[in-house]
């Protein structure tokens, strides 16, 4: 098997490859038509990953070295090399700066890190590709899902601590679509739906959007107050309770255990439906018990792997009650008609491989690095965040007026972070003092930049600027 001698040469390793390859080419040691080992036979020999060698591969096909052939492998080029010398390093396809050069980071959107999850999304491509069953992932799907992704879903619940059933599962195109699914399936025009005073939007957007009431629960420092939760159930009854026990979005608080007991006594005492959305229990400095856990009769829990493996292919989890999944197996046909069997087969691989646990505990150990940084370079600020949370909630010094006027400033020093009336679902202010800052863009490297940019900022008075 061809080895690549890369001792003595710099730069990525991929392109460190890709340029032994064409000396090996050039000087007769590969001739052509030689099949190359296989991206995994590659990977072991030189104790990187997959994604790394198909980068190389992909790059040595780019200057016309060798030829891909689906099914059968990558091959030095018959047809012989191009009349040039040994090139450098390709650029890039894509026309972006390199980040060295561009000072733009969103900090907005709360998600993995991209670049950790590239090399095991290009394997798990890779791996898709060739795999015997992919003739039946082309075809339509059961209601709910193939059976085969019901139960990488429920594996995947199991390993947070919740006792899934696969039969008790259903798919959606990610945990936003999930949420959507419930409250149409589960609620009715008119219904009130209640969720902590602070949460991301997209609640708001969902229950808005379907002619139902939102209503925001005050909240204490576990999240939403259970006292507070029952005098409002005593006033109107809600149909539905969307709850983050774990890492809440803005806020990172968690609840302990007795309070997840007492709002599930509280559900089942004025008879409402629970949604815990646990995207983001895996961040939880200690193992806890899902809410769904203590109510399963009356819970429909919600996860996805949008915040733990990989953002783009949207999928996401449902798990209910028998008597529910007819009508949220209808609400899924009426929006999508089907989850794409090919996502959910992407995932089923990684999740059945363990790849997904380890790059999920890769993302939380360098959310950890992240959130070390936060505090050493925004230490001096009044924020909240938990070790290895994804994101900050920042409250803002008191010469700055609000923090959508922050972020509006912020834009024209390139600095994009979300302001917090977004998150007021009472739209009552409770929000306005407030930033949230995600972590996890980019490098290291640039966001210890943008977070020094951004403190720069935050000890600056509006007034300064305006």
């Amino acid at each position: 098997m061809w080895q690549p001698e890369l001792a003595h040469a710099d730069g990525p390793i991929y392109e460190r490859i890709a340029a032994a390859l064409e000396r090996d080419i050039r000087a007769g040691v590969l001739g052509s038509g030689t099949r190359l080992p296989t991206l995994k036979e590659l990977a072991a020999l030189l104790h990187v990953t997959p994604g790394t060698v198909n980068r190389a591969y992909e790059l040595a096909q780019r200057r016309g070295l060798v030829q891909g052939e689906v099914g059968r492998g990558t091959y030095v080029r018959a047809e012989g090399l191009p009349d040039v010398a040994p090139s450098a390093p390709a650029a890039p396809a894509s026309a972006t700066l390199p980040e060295s050069l561009n000072e733009w980071v969103d900090l907005t959107i709360v998600k993995p890190n991209l670049q950790l999850q590239e090399p095991y999304v290009r394997a798990a491509l890779q791996d898709l590709s060739q795999s015997p069953i992919l003739s039946e992932m082309l075809d339509y799907t059961p209601d709910g899902g193939h059976p085969l992704h019901r139960q990488a879903g429920a594996v995947w619940m199991q390993g947070a601590g919740l006792a899934a059933r696969p039969e008790q599962v259903l798919l959606t195109a990610g945990a936003q679509h999930g949420l959507w699914v419930a409250v149409n399936a589960l609620t009715r025009a008119g219904d009130l739906v209640l969720s902590e005073s602070l949460c991301y939007p997209g609640v708001a957007s969902v229950v808005h959007s379907l002619g139902r009431r939102l209503q925001g629960v005050a909240m204490d420092h576990e999240g939403m107050d259970p006292d507070s939760l029952r005098a409002l159930c005593q006033r109107e009854r809600p149909a539905m309770v969307i709850c983050i026990a774990t890492c809440q979005n803005p806020t990172t608080r968690v609840m302990s255990a007795a309070r997840r007991a007492r709002i599930a006594e509280i559900a089942r005492e004025f008879d409402f439906i629970l949604v815990d959305d646990d995207l983001y229990g895996f961040l939880a400095p200690q193992p806890m018990q899902p809410l769904a856990s203590y109510a399963p009769e009356r819970t429909l829990y919600l996860t996805s792997l949008s915040k733990s493996v990989f953002s783009t292919v949207r999928l996401g989890y449902l798990h209910c009650p028998p008597a529910w999944l007819a009508g949220l197996a209808a609400s899924v046909r009426t929006s999508v008609w089907m989850v794409s069997p090919l996502a959910a087969q992407l995932a089923t691989n990684l999740i059945n491989s363990g790849k997904a646990l380890e790059l999920s505990n890769a993302q939380r150990a360098e959310a950890q690095v992240r959130q070390q940084m936060a505090r050493e370079l925004l230490g001096e600020f009044e924020y909240s965040a938990l070790p290895t949370a994804f994101h900050i909630w920042l409250k803002l010094p008191p010469y700055w007026n609000s923090g959508d006027q922050f972020a509006a400033i912020a834009r024209g020093h390139q600095l994009l972070v979300a302001g917090g009336d977004a998150f007021s679902m009472n739209r009552d202010g409770e929000g306005r003092q407030y930033v949230r800052i995600a972590l996890m863009a980019s490098s290291r490297e640039q966001m210890r930049f943008v977070l020094t940019k951004l403190a720069g900022l935050l000890n600056m008075p509006d007034t300064r600027w305006l």
